[in-house]
């Protein structure tokens, strides 16, 4: 099968992400992971990227500790402060996916409020012919439903579309639907994966 299309996942594949940046100049890494696990960041994040809003995070939040709903407030007025930039490598594959022709599309799972943070701090985001993010969708990776909406808008062949994440599990997901799935680790791993494929 001729690969025609290849689908980027955007955090820690084409721009970076590190929570604790926003907090950096109040407390250490280890005092900032200990208040996120008290706060239940993780879930909390993932709420957001699934269209829960800012606000109805940070009320949640306080309702079991005014101390957590600080938190996470603190976290989402520093939003831009936590996307560190480009993956080294990454943009380069996409420029060169684009002038060979091959369309370059995003599958992400992001807050609808903060995903127009992302092209200033990494550019080769705004170079993606198209994005479909959790937070507008209000579904996740690894739900077989965010692929699904991602196939129907772009008329998109699985077999034919190389899908790329950092995440196990989404991986999995996409490669139980049917597409070249390629779970990243860095963009040389990358490139020598999509020299096998395309």
């Amino acid at each position: 099968m001729v690969i025609t299309t290849v689908v980027f996942d955007l955090g820690q594949v084409l721009i970076g992400w590190d929570p604790y940046l926003p907090f950096a100049s109040e407390m250490s890494r280890a005092e900032w992971q200990r208040r996120a696990d008290a706060a239940n960041f993780t879930a909390l994040n993932l709420l957001s990227d699934g269209g829960t809003p800012t606000q109805e995070i940070i009320a949640r939040a306080a309702e079991r500790d005014p101390a957590h709903g600080e938190f996470m407030a603190r976290y989402f007025t520093g939003a831009d402060e936590a996307l560190t930039g480009p993956i080294p490598g990454t943009a380069e594959i996409v420029a060169e996916l684009k002038a060979a022709g091959i369309r370059v599309l995003g599958l992400t799972n992001w807050s609808a409020e903060t995903i127009h943070l992302g092209p200033a701090k990494a550019p080769a985001i705004g170079e993606l012919e198209g994005i479909v993010v959790s937070g507008e969708e209000r579904v996740t990776k690894p739900d077989p439903e965010i692929f699904r909406r991602l196939i129907a808008r772009y008329d998109l062949d699985p077999v034919r579309t190389v899908f790329i994440d950092d995440s196990s599990r989404n991986v999995a997901a996409a490669a139980e639907l049917g597409f070249v799935a390629i779970q990243f680790t860095d963009a040389a791993q990358l490139r020598a994966r999509l020299a096998g494929v395309l």
